[in-house]
């Protein structure tokens, strides 16, 4: 099994920034795909971001793209979600995710695709 413990989330105004964080604990895979996925209140999940482990190749849902950024710490075995220009339209529960093979094609935008998910960690930006 794996845990995934996120932090990071709060409270921030329009054009402001958060970094939120992803640790992970218990069994480990080698070739694996962590992410982000958010949901907003009365809307559906969606893809945030997505980073392989071993060549830490990126993806973005659009409405994200050069104001996001994922990363990884090896060693630290925790993913970043560096967030900027942070709009009203980012509120959302913010969740981990985690993939025990490799992932392929649409594979990285896909919520069925994860097998582990953090608890969540709420996202409010004020306008």
């Amino acid at each position: 099994q794996v845990q995934l413990v996120e932090s990071g989330g709060g409270l921030v105004q329009a054009g402001g920034s958060l970094r939120l964080s992803c640790a992970a604990s218990g069994r480990t895979f080698s070739r694996h795909v962590r992410g982000w996925f958010r949901q907003a209140p009365g809307k559906e999940r969606e893809f945030v971001a997505a980073i392989t482990w071993f060549g830490g190749s990126t993806y973005y849902a659009d409405s994200v793209k050069g104001r996001f950024t994922i990363s990884r710490d090896n060693a630290k075995n925790t993913v970043y979600l560096q967030m900027n220009s942070l709009k009203p339209e980012d509120t959302a529960l913010y969740y981990c995710v985690a993939s025990s093979t490799m992932l392929y094609g649409g594979g990285y935008y896909t919520g069925s695709q994860y097998e582990y998910w953090g608890q969540g960690t709420q996202v409010t930006v004020s306008s």
